[in-house]
């Protein structure tokens, strides 16, 4: 089973940076990068929605099932 967490697509189709999505949901560079490189273990819903907002998108475009 491999989730995987869409955020560098979703930020470079919103041409946004890692450091702006930061300042937005006021989570850290170092947990953002960690999300964004496949080494979360979990997720936070609060997290999840704050992501959601700022990218303006469903917690489906963020995150996929891989077989």
């Amino acid at each position: 089973m491999a989730i995987k967490i869409k955020l560098d697509i979703l930020l470079a189709e919103r041409k946004m940076s890692l450091t702006e999505l930061s300042e937005q949901v006021d989570i850290t560079m170092a947990n953002l990068s960690i999300l964004k490189n496949g080494k979360a273990k979990a997720i936070r819903f609060s997290t999840l929605e704050k992501l959601c907002v700022a990218l303006k998108c469903q917690p489906g475009d963020l995150i996929e099932y891989q077989q």
